[in-house]
């Protein structure tokens, strides 16, 4: 599958790092409006995870800086968009009806009608349309899913997931609630996600929490309630900028075990109701490279994402914007209706 990368910050690096050992997918073009990252230079660029960016090479390959002519290119089969989040539902629909597949990254997009319009016209050309959401693929949430999937651990009773980080020194963007959706929405919607792919949707929702632009602060505390008695609790966000460190983890309580893991050094593990301890070794596989690869096998065999469908995105990004409002209402318990 002939690939272009457009957007060459945080997560476009990222991207283009996951690239360099996969099979069946080439690079083929690049677009973005630095000069600097579009000459390959991308050392500059840092995130929240991952590393500083790189030195590449893109003498072989095609750069743009307009993505309509990037989008007119007739040997691009797929686009990855690492655009900022108010150009996703109008890029990925230009670009599928231009005939690419598009690969997007999270969230799909700023608001679930942008969403809804993306899918609609994914189905309308026939072509494959997936989310980047790259918790489902990240070696410590696989291992929680597998360990679920064949329903031996019993009923959930409770889960917790937790996802912190400092407001990002990168991507100006990403401070403009208009453009990123705000620090809760385009951090937390990881575990919103992941809540959904592994619980489904709830039947209501409370939150609690604070924000504070100007201080780089934007923090939540909202709690999803399940028809069976359980309860998600979605935490984190924000924590002033620059140094806060990164971190992500979960805790899932069942009648059989929990499930624990953090990324500040507990590794995946269920602690099994007879006080024995399991430690669970998922494939160690890059998230980033697994989703892309993944996504290159959907487009090859002309077969829809089941691991990481675009509905679901888009029902992540309306409760991930319901858990917003709700945190607005300052603890008031509202209806799930997407």
């Amino acid at each position: 599958m002939k690939l272009a990368v457009l957007g060459l910050g945080f997560m476009g690096s990222t991207h283009l790092k996951a690239l360099k050992n996969l099979s069946g997918v080439e690079l083929v073009a690049v677009c973005s409006n630095d000069e600097r990252a579009l000459s390959g230079d991308m050392t500059g660029i840092q995130g929240n995870i991952g590393g500083p960016g790189e030195k590449m090479d893109f003498s072989s390959i095609k750069t743009y800086r307009d993505i309509e002519q990037a989008l007119a290119d007739p040997d691009i089969e797929a686009v990855d968009l690492c655009l900022p989040t108010d150009m996703h539902a109008s890029v990925a629909i230009e670009a599928l009806r231009a005939g690419k597949h598009v690969l997007v990254e999270k969230p799909i997009a700023l608001d679930g009608t942008g969403a809804d319009r993306m899918i609609e016209e994914a189905e309308k050309s026939g072509k494959i349309l997936m989310t980047a959401q790259v918790l489902r693929f990240f070696p410590a949430y696989v291992a929680a899913r597998e360990a679920m999937d064949d329903g031996k651990l019993g009923p959930v009773r409770s889960a917790v997931f937790r996802r912190r980080c400092a407001a990002p020194a990168w991507g100006g963007w990403l401070k403009n609630p208009e453009k990123s959706g705000g620090g809760v929405f385009d951090l937390l919607i990881h575990d919103v996600d992941m809540a959904l792919h592994l619980f489904g949707l709830p039947i209501a929702i409370e939150a609690t929490g604070y924000e504070d632009a100007s201080r780089g602060v934007d923090l939540i505390h909202a709690e999803f309630f399940y028809s069976h008695g359980g309860v998600v609790l979605i935490t984190g966000g924000w924590h002033h900028p620059k140094t806060y460190p990164f971190s992500m983890e979960y805790t899932i309580v069942t009648d059989g075990g929990t499930l624990d893991f953090s990324s500040d050094g507990r590794a995946p593990a269920l602690y099994r109701d007879d006080g024995t301890v399991q430690k669970l070794e998922p494939e160690e596989r890059d998230g980033y490279a697994a989703e892309i690869q993944y996504f290159a096998e959907c487009c090859k065999a002309g077969r829809q994402p089941e691991i990481c469908p675009p509905r679901e995105s888009a029902n992540a990004v309306k409760l991930t914007r319901l858990m917003l409002e709700a945190r607005n209402r300052n603890g008031e318990r509202i209806e799930c209706k997407l």
